[in-house]
């Protein structure tokens, strides 16, 4: 699995490279790290490609193509690109194994797609035979009470679409709270080094939470004190077995989204709650030998 490049997204808004360049060079950018982008991921995949081997049936698929497709059993996913992809596809793979490959180690940090192109021909063989190094990374999911339910590898967020103040009331362990906010993130160890990260530099939060953990944290961002709304919960964590649970008072602009994105969303309008905890399904990403 691919997701299109930078290279790709322009020529399908301008036509042809030539207009490309074109529009590039009217804003003073070049084009070559764009085209060493779009090469790096192609000699990849021709290397991923050569690396399987020959009796073994394999399709190529793209980043968009995602929620259409079916993983058939036995099926092993090699997502090249950065580490966004491995986010994307982790609700969709259902337990199976996932090979993270780096396309331009020397440009991505790549902490998901550890693996080089190269290293594919003798890693295959033993993802098949399940001799290789599975890290079973935890998910979150978002069950609302209308049945929907949401899953994510780094994130949930709940709060209002357009980014408002978002109302509703917060119940965890025991303790509830109307509050209005910007929002509340939901994070795994894995999500702890995106978004919530930020949040926890910016807040100041005593929160430690790392990739091999499998409880949540959760960050009720600037709550807002009022006279109907408080602010006393902060942050926190969701152990396995426990879940924390928000009840909307917002009028047709409430939401719940996933791993940052906002067009795959659930209404979460005013008398809805949502129920969200550690999720049954694990990533399974093999890690380098």
């Amino acid at each position: 699995m691919t997701r299109k490049t930078d290279l790709d997204l322009l020529i399908g808004r301008h036509g042809t490279l030539g207009q490309v360049e074109f529009f590039l060079r009217s804003h003073d950018r070049e084009m070559e790290p764009l085209l060493g982008q779009a090469d790096a991921q192609k000699r990849a995949l021709m290397t991923v490609q050569r690396s399987i081997p020959q009796d073994w049936r394999y399709v190529e698929i793209d980043r968009s193509d995602l929620s259409r497709f079916l993983f058939a059993e036995g099926d092993i996913v090699i997502a090249i690109g950065q580490d966004g992809l491995i986010a994307n596809l982790a609700k969709y793979a259902h337990g199976k194994p996932v090979v993270g490959v780096n396309p331009a180690p020397d440009q991505i940090a790549g902490l998901l797609v550890a693996h080089r192109a190269d290293q594919l021909r003798s890693l295959l063989p033993r993802v098949a035979d399940g001799a290789a190094t599975v890290q079973h990374r935890t998910m979150v999911e978002a069950s609302l009470s209308d049945g929907q339910r949401l899953l994510a590898l780094n994130e949930i967020f709940v709060g209002h679409r357009s980014h408002q103040s978002a109302r509703y009331t917060l119940n965890h362990a025991g303790s509830i709270e109307r509050q209005s906010s910007s929002g509340v993130i939901i994070a795994t160890g894995t999500g702890a080094t995106g978004w919530a990260r930020s949040i926890i530099e910016l807040s100041g939060a005593s929160v430690s939470i790392d990739p091999s953990d499998t409880k949540l944290a959760f960050f009720a961002r600037e709550p807002w004190p009022s006279p109907t709304t408080g602010n006393s919960i902060k942050y926190g964590f969701i152990k396995p077995g426990e879940a924390l649970s928000l009840t909307s008072e917002m009028n047709e602009a409430g939401v719940v989204f996933a791993d940052g994105i906002e067009d795959d969303r659930l209404a979460f309008d005013r008398g809805l709650s949502v129920s969200i905890k550690r999720a049954h399904e694990t990533l399974q990403l093999i890690q380098p030998a």
